[in-house]
């Protein structure tokens, strides 16, 4: 797997914990895997053991980088291009909202280091079989390995958020492979792209959710037709979450562990954090958590728009999210006005966002484009019934519920508006009251959320593209 992030060590998007966990999952399914990404500061911040190679590894342009190599606690190996200038920065992708100007270059330079340890592995009699490429900053891996002699090697490209294409200005572009430069077919909008090269010379595509792979066949303009003259079919794979991480009965975190067919501890840690963030200890009214940026592709402005009038109902709400100074300032002074009422978490550390989900009966989110989303998935785990927005892989995990809960998993609606919003949670707050709401709960935790069925997806696809190379 060739990829710009890795949970837990380097995570802007939920690209990292798709790499890890699908990594993982591939490793316990009984395949060896190595992850190949660039060395960051978030691994020597997290303490992980690499050792450097002596010799460096050669690139296809005369140049060379440094190696090192790691292995996880789950047997995955990781191979680290060691590239300080490039990629020792506080942000993957960008600084303050800004992308860096060399991202070209950046992205170029793992694909070429990644098709050479391709190669190398080969000459060493070590040859991998598949190579998974993740989003944009992989995907000029096929080109790059066109460049070096040696045998075919199926390669498997996943976008998993089509926002970020690696579309560059001209001047930028004296930094990509001399093929995206000569063919103007793998430009989008006048303007090398390097996810439509990834499209068009990767073995397979997938996305993260049925849905989204629909989606991006029609709702991307330019880039939506270059994928269709590709003549590409892309596969939505929905993902899933990290048992070991994501489970109410064994999860550390929690003041008391609990489970599908015994949530009666889930109380407990209600309880605990209502006392923690200073609110009425009433464990029967409910609790609403939002989680996450509260960035305008998250439904931001919606969610922060919609709370006073949510405020209306007899509920607790609780946001958890790294906020901007205007939202900081209008939040803040709405706790002050709302102290029985609402709480605020500016710096949620990991553990504490799973004790907020442990706690919450209700978990509102409402993005502009999801074209997986964990939330929902991490709500559904805890037995928090997520109340979504139905866009992208929502669509696929969520299950908007009838009247009379006797099917469903969560609640939707379709609008980008408060109205909508109010009206889901409305629905919601019903079920909460019924007497069908504790089988409606245990419904819910019992989904499979895992990764192992996407695993096994995945698998698929790669024996696909193996066979048809044979």
């Amino acid at each position: 797997m060739v990829a710009l992030e890795l949970s837990p060590f380097v995570r802007e998007t939920e690209a990292a914990d798709a790499v890890h966990s699908l990594a993982k999952a591939m490793r316990q399914l009984g395949h060896n895997v190595t992850v190949a990404i660039p060395r960051q500061p978030g691994f020597e911040e997290s303490g992980l053991l690499m050792a450097r190679r002596l010799t460096p590894l050669p690139l296809p342009d005369g140049g060379e980088v440094p190696v090192l190599d790691a292995q996880l606690p789950s047997g995955v190996q990781v191979t680290l291009f060691d590239a300080p200038v490039l990629f020792d920065r506080p942000g993957v992708y960008s600084e303050n909202g800004v992308d860096y100007p060399d991202n070209a270059k950046r992205f170029t330079l793992l694909s070429q280091a990644a098709a050479a340890l391709v190669r190398q592995r080969a000459q060493q009699g070590t040859a991998f079989d598949i190579v998974h490429l993740h989003d944009a900053p992989a995907a000029l891996v096929p080109l790059a390995l066109g460049r070096i002699p040696g045998p075919p090697v199926p390669t498997v490209l996943t976008i998993h958020d089509a926002a970020r294409q690696g579309s560059f200005d001209s001047d930028q572009a004296e930094d990509l492979l001399a093929e995206i430069k000569k063919d103007t077919s793998l430009a989008v909008d006048g303007k090398p792209n390097l996810l439509r090269a990834g499209i068009a010379h990767a073995d397979a595509v997938t996305t993260v959710s049925p849905t989204y792979a629909t989606e991006l066949a029609s709702g991307f303009g330019d880039f939506s037709r270059a994928v269709a003259a590709s003549g590409k079919t892309i596969v939505g794979i929905t993902q899933g979450i990290d048992y070991a991480v994501y489970n109410p009965a064994t999860d550390a975190a929690l003041p008391s562990r609990y489970d599908a067919e015994d949530a009666t501890n889930k109380g407990i840690c209600k309880g605990a954090v209502l006392r923690e963030l200073e609110l009425p200890i009433d464990v029967t009214r409910p609790l609403l958590l939002i989680d996450g940026p509260l960035t305008h592709e998250r439904g931001g402005e919606l969610l922060v728009g919609a709370l006073a009038g949510l405020l209306k109902n007899d509920l607790a709400i609780v946001v958890a999210s790294e906020l901007t100074p205007a939202q900081a300032k209008k939040l803040r002074l709405l706790r002050t006005r709302r102290p029985d009422d609402f709480a605020l978490v500016e710096r949620p550390t990991a553990a504490g966002v799973r004790r907020l989900y442990a706690a919450a009966d209700l978990a509102l989110m409402a993005p502009r484009l999801a074209p997986s989303g964990q939330a929902q998935l991490i709500a559904q785990r805890y037995g928090a019934w997520p109340i979504a927005r139905a866009v992208g892989g929502i669509l696929d995990t969520v299950v908007d519920c009838e009247a009379e809960l006797l099917t469903g998993t969560g609640f939707l609606f379709d609008e980008e508006t408060e109205a909508s919003l109010a009206g889901a949670v409305a629905r919601a707050l019903a079920a909460y009251a019924s007497p069908s709401m504790p089988r409606l709960r245990r419904r819910v935790m019992r989904l499979d959320v895992g990764w192992d069925r996407p695993a096994r997806r995945y698998l698929t696809v790669y024996r696909q593209i193996l066979g048809a190379g044979r």
